[in-house]
């Protein structure tokens, strides 16, 4: 089986997260962190602010590891590190994604999460916390 090291951008902006729906393969139609698969020589940090690039048209300043994960998927084994990054220049545009949203963490549970990037959304759900309240 093929193995497979994926890279994904947590792309957080004024306490939302950046989510993209796949349009196309066999996980077409479900949610993750927008990036890809990691070149030969490239690190982690290198890999995503490419694919951000290559897939939103925007670059970003990458940050600490949110979550690693490893998921046996029918086509391939995938390992999928994500990463806490923010916006540098520009703003996403969808050139390879059906969809895209932006959602604060309590509201990440509303998605159909791919398997590999489900543990990560949980976890922005614990760690950036409860619904905030008028007046924060």
């Amino acid at each position: 089986m093929e193995r497979l090291e994926v890279v994904g951008a947590v792309i957080v902006e004024a306490g939302r997260v950046f989510c993209t729906q796949r349009g196309t393969g066999p996980l077409a139609g479900l949610w993750e962190f927008p990036g890809g698969k990691v070149e030969p020589g490239e690190t982690h940090q290198e890999a995503l602010a490419r694919e951000i690039r290559e897939e939103l048209g925007c670059a970003i300043d990458v940050g600490q590891e949110v979550a690693r994960t490893e998921h046996r998927y029918p086509f391939a084994d995938v390992t999928l590190t994500t990463l806490l990054c923010t916006i540098r220049t520009g703003s996403p545009q969808l050139s390879e994604h059906t969809d895209g949203c932006w959602l604060r963490p309590d509201e990440l549970a509303s998605l159909d999460w791919a398997p590999a990037d489900l543990p990560a959304a949980q976890l922005l759900q614990r760690l950036l916390g409860a619904p905030r309240t008028s007046g924060e």
